[in-house]
């Protein structure tokens, strides 16, 4: 029973996450030979503000679209 634990930053539509846990599911199927109902996706949305990067807070090292990380 493949577990897949996904952390992102909030912000992602449901159709996102819905297409996100399709994809995930179908390929670790796949690839593992193991039947898609084995498969149990996890997703935690984090608030940039409690996520750290490089010494600083998302939100104050990428303060704009949640889902877009732009290089400094």
């Amino acid at each position: 029973m493949p577990i897949i634990r996904v952390e992102m930053w909030e912000g992602r539509s449901l159709d996102q996450k819905r297409q996100l846990v399709a994809t995930l599911t179908r390929e670790t199927a796949l690839i593992t030979g193991c039947s898609e109902d084995s498969i149990y996706i996890i997703i935690d949305d984090v608030k940039k503000e409690n996520w750290g990067a490089g010494g600083q807070l998302c939100s104050d090292k990428y303060p704009d679209n949640p889902t877009t990380i732009a290089s400094k």
